[in-house]
Parts: structure tokens; C-alpha cells; sequence
């Protein structure tokens, strides 16, 4: 080869190699993806934490009197500048601000927001006698006290009055609890005796005929049953009614600043406050109170407001549920694809399948679920152990057991191929080892390659879990519902209902930002509800991620 002297034009100019040559730009370029999507997470983290945190804090209230002399009140939420339309044929004087105020009231004036224009202000004030009282039906309510009717006395507004009101409402609310308890547990427990009863004889029926002596004997019985069941009904509908007159005797009056009033029951007042006349502590106690309302309690005027047991409750009985059933299958599976099954076009086709199992949108694993677990398993089912239940399906319907496997199916790709890799990690000089020792495959596998893999198995459920906790359109068509009545677990035997309906974050989160009567209203419990499922999914992940670590420290470090 002739060697002229000449060199390539890139190393003649600078002696080293470019910088394409190199990589350095597509460094830069996968740097900096990676910094603009940890920007975007971080941001939307910020986003959802700012507004769920801020949710709950009291804000002032203000009456505003308009140019027309028309007075209305309201919570200020959010201020913009807009550019006020030409009118007379004069343009614009220039870009105005106008603000949106909630304004409560909704009985009275069929309107929830407002939106007032700086121009069209007389005066704004924040009194300090204003009330704002949160009640159970039609959302808040603002104006001032009227009076206090408690039965045989009623009280006029003063400033004693406003003292006593807190105590009155507080008796109120226990009543109602107690009503409530009544109706729904002792009522409740009575009722679904009834049920047992009439299905008991049913089922008798199916069995050996309504002319066999079988039939004639639980008949008789189930008529005694019910004759003492019907007069404990009687004697606790009596009560009901009796608590349900007294609380109706107790009522609050209250006007709103354009003169209208409007009289409620003190046990409908959930909370109430002078929002002008806190003071800092005094606006804690009721952002502490609204947080912990939110978590403990059910939900109210539609889902827009009230607390999230349930859907919590359900969310995490549904998550652990899917866990413990997707573990084995998908550890199981992977163990066969990698440590058994003989590489062939078989197994490659297998693999394939799982790896496509992953891209299958998450409504095509909804519409199986309903229609192999739900209708076809559940179907099955109900005939066979219920019967006497038919038409009325048992778990020929959407449950949280159906719910569970339909998310198990969904996320059984990635413990699958999470596990693979974990396996596929473990030296095969440890298995080899073992072998050599005399320990059989299946010892090996039990004592040498699965305390090994655990950790990346673990790696694999957290990212199941996390995925399946969020999950909302299979789910929609599988068991979760709007509101439920009724929690999966309880303490009625056989204590765990898997063939109840229940409430979830993720639905609960689309139910209130896109179903509810006002998009406006719904915006808090949107955010807060965002952020309690991550914070949800957080723990879950956490402690999944402890026991990764655990494992991790005692198995891949060498001590077995």
C-alpha cells in the first residue's frame, strides 16, 4: 500500500477523532432527555403537591357590591386579566381583571361560581360576622345566623349564640351518627336476616320441591324466624323514627347577604366558621379538620366533596389482592420458560407473546375480565353455589375479585419478564455448584437460584403494583363503581365480600374531574385525590422496596 503522507481531512485539522466519532453529542443529547424528563416528573410532583396541599386551607370571604346595587358573597379562588369587549362602539379601555368567587348558596341561586369584572365593582368588603357553613346536601352555604330553633327554645343571634351553636351541632352530628348506625347497621343486620331466611326456603325449594315434607318443614320455620325478625324491625324503624323527629325539631336560619334564608338541620352542618375572624391556629384547626374528614370519611354531593374511605380502602384491598395473586403465576411461569422448558420456535412464540402481552391497551384486559371472569366464571358459580339467588347475580357481576385477576392478567407480562432477568442474573457456576454437590434441580432452584433472584422479583411486583393501583378502564368495566355502599371487608361472615362492587383512586379521580355537575367544583378534590393515590402507591412501593433491600443484603451478598 502507498503511504503518500496524507492523512484524513477530520485528523489533519485537530489530531483526535471527531466529536460524532466519539459520541460526545449524543451524550449530550441522552443527557439532556434524561434531565428534561426528571424536570417534567419533578414539575408535575410540584404541581399536584402545591394544589392538594393548598386545597384545604380556609380562605377569606368577600361581599361585593355591584354597580347595580346587587350584593353577593364568595370565596375568592383565582384572579386573570382579560381584554373587555368593545361596547357602544367605543373600544376598550384596556385589559381588565376579573375574578372567579365561589358563592355557595346553590339551593338559592342555582349558581356555584362567578365570574366579577373590576369594572363592574362598587365596593368589596371581608366582614368578619360572615359565616360560612359547610353542610351535607347543596355545598356550602354563606351569610349570617338568623336564629337557632332547638325544639322547645329558640335562640336570636349574639355573639352567646354563635358559642353555643358549636356545642348544638356538635349533639347534632352524634345523633346523626347515631341515626345512621340505627338504620344502616342494626336495621341493615336485620334486613339481610330476612334475605337469608327467604333465600334459605328458596333454595329448599330448588332442591326437593314445594310439596316435599323438607319444604313444609322449613317453611314452618322460616315463618317463625321472620315473625321475630319483622318485630325487631318494627321496634328499631319505631327508634329511627322517633331520633329522626327529635333531630327534625332542631333547625338553623340563615340569611344570605341579598336577604334570602334558608333553615337547615343542625345535624346537616357539618362544619361552620367565621372565615374573616380566624386567626392562624384558628385556620390549622379547620385545615386539619377538612384533611382528616378527607380520610376517614364517605363521600358527598357527588364525590365533589366529603372524604375517600372508601375508594382508599378499596384501592389498597384491590392492589394487595392482585399482588398476591399475580406473584406465583408470574414467578412460576418464568421459572418454567427459563429454568425447564427446552429452547425451541415453542418457547420463542411464548415469549413473544408475553413480551406483545405488555402493548395490549388496558380496555381489551376490561372486556375479557367482564366477559370470562364476570360473566363466565361468575355465571358458573352462581349456578352452582347460588341458585336461589338467580336472577340477581352474586359474582355473575363486576367484583373485586374479578377487579383483582383482570389487573393480575394485566401486569403478569411484567413479573414475567422482571423474573426472567432476575433468574437469567444468577451465576451458573452457583447452579453448577450446587448440582456438583448432589442437590437435585429443583433443590438447586429452591435453595440456590430463587434467594438469589428475589430481589429483581421483588423489582418486578413493585412495578406491577405501582401500575395496577392506577389503573381505570378495566377496572370500569370489572367492579369498581361510582359509590359504594358497602365495603368489600367488614365484619359480617365470611367477613371478606369478593363479590362486592368498590370504589378506587383512580376512578374516583375521573369520576370527579370529568362526571361531576361542576368541573370547577371538582378541581380540589381532583388534586388532593391525585396526590393521596400517589402518596398510596408510594407506601406500597416502599415497602415492597424495604423488603427488596432486605433480601438483597442477605442473599445477593453471599449469606445464605
Amino acid at each position: 500500500m502507498e503511504d503518500n503522507g496524507k492523512l484524513p481531512p477530520p485528523m489533519r485539522r485537530s489530531g483526535h477523532a471527531p466529536l460524532s466519532a466519539r459520541g460526545e453529542p449524543y451524550v449530550w443529547l441522552l443527557g439532556g432527555a434524561l434531565a428534561a424528563g426528571v424536570v417534567m416528573i419533578v414539575s408535575f410532583l410540584a404541581l399536584v403537591t402545591y394544589n392538594g396541599v393548598k386545597a384545604f386551607w380556609p380562605r377569606p370571604v368577600y361581599t361585593i357590591t355591584m354597580m347595580d346595587d346587587s350584593v353577593t358573597a364568595g370565596e375568592l379562588v383565582r384572579s386573570e386579566t382579560f381584554m373587555p369587549v368593545a361596547s357602544q362602539g367605543k373600544p376598550p379601555a384596556g385589559p381588565s381583571i376579573r375574578s372567579l368567587y365561589r358563592l355557595g348558596n346553590y339551593d338559592l341561586t342555582n349558581e356555584d361560581f362567578r365570574w366579577v369584572s373590576d369594572m363592574d365593582i362598587k365596593t368589596i368588603a371581608a366582614p368578619e360576622d360572615i359565616l360560612l357553613v359547610e353542610r351535607l346536601e347543596w355545598g356550602p352555604f354563606i351569610g349570617k345566623l338568623v336564629s337557632v330553633d332547638n325544639g322547645d327554645s329558640r335562640l336570636a343571634p349574639d355573639p352567646l349564640t354563635h358559642d353555643k351553636l358549636a356545642h348544638l351541632v356538635t349533639q347534632a352530628q352524634q345523633r346523626r351518627h347515631k341515626i345512621r348506625k340505627l338504620q344502616k347497621v342494626q336495621v341493615g343486620y336485620v334486613n339481610r336476616q330476612l334475605e337469608e331466611a327467604r333465600l334459605s326456603l328458596r333454595k329448599v325449594a330448588l332442591d326437593h320441591g314445594k310439596d316435599s315434607q323438607e319444604y313444609l318443614a322449613a317453611a314452618k320455620e322460616t315463618s317463625i324466624t321472620t315473625d321475630r325478625l319483622e318485630g325487631e324491625y318494627a321496634k328499631l324503624a319505631e327508634e329511627a323514627n322517633r331520633l329522626d323527629l327529635l333531630d327534625a325539631a332542631q333547625t338553623i336560619t340563615f340569611a344570605s347577604v341579598s336577604g334570602m334564608e334558608k333553615t337547615i338541620r343542625q345535624s346537616e352542618v357539618v362544619r361552620l366558621y367565621k372565615p374573616n375572624a380566624l386567626g392562624f391556629f384558628g385556620k390549622v384547626g379547620v385545615y386539619i379538620s377538612r384533611w382528616w374528614e378527607f380520610l376517614v370519611a364517605e363521600p358527598r354531593e357527588a364525590n365533589t366533596e366529603g372524604g375517600v374511605m372508601p375508594a382508599i380502602f378499596g384501592t389498597f384491598v384491590m392492589t394487595v389482592m392482585m399482588a398476591l395473586l399475580v406473584a406465583p403465576f408470574g414467578v412460576v411461569a418464568a421459572l418454567y420458560l427459563r429454568e425447564y422448558a427446552r429452547q425451541s420456535w415453542l418457547v420463542s412464540l411464548v415469549r413473544v407473546s408475553v413480551n406483545n402481552m405488555a402493548g395490549v391497551p388496558s380496555i381489551v384486559y376490561g372486556i375479557f375480565g367482564l366477559g370470562f371472569f364476570a360473566y363466565g366464571m361468575g355465571g358458573w358459580i352462581d349456578q352452582w353455589l347460588y341458585a336461589e339467588r338467580l336472577p340477581s347475580p352474586t359474582f355473575g357481576s363486576g367484583g373485586v375479585l374479578w377487579a383483582s385477576l383482570t389487573l393480575a392478567l394485566l401486569t403478569a407480562p411484567v413479573v414475567i419478564v422482571a423474573t426472567e432477568e432476575a433468574l437469567s442474573a444468577v451465576p451458573q457456576s452457583a447452579r453448577e455448584g450446587s448440582l456438583a454437590c448432589g442437590a437435585s434441580k429443583w433443590q438447586t432452584i429452591r435453595y440456590i437460584v430463587l434467594p438469589r433472584a428475589l430481589p429483581g422479583i421483588m423489582t418486578g411486583l413493585i412495578l406491577a403494583m405501582a401500575r395496577g393501583a392506577g389503573e381505570v378502564a378495566p377496572l370500569m368495566l370489572v367492579g369498581v363503581v361510582k359509590l359504594a355502599p358497602e365495603l368489600p371487608v367488614d365484619m359480617i361472615f365470611p367477613y371478606i365480600h369478593l363479590e362486592r362492587s368498590f370504589m378506587c383512586l383512580g376512578f374516583h379521580i375521573y369520576d370527579v374531574g370529568f362526571q361531576s355537575r361542576n368541573a370547577e367544583a371538582g378541581k380540589p378534590m381532583v388534586f388532593m385525590t391525585t396526590l393521596l393515590l400517589m402518596s398510596v402507591v408510594a407506601a406500597l412501593n416502599a415497602g415492597a422496596i424495604i423488603v427488596r433491600n432486605r433480601l438483597k443484603k442477605r442473599y445477593v451478598a453471599g449469606h445464605f
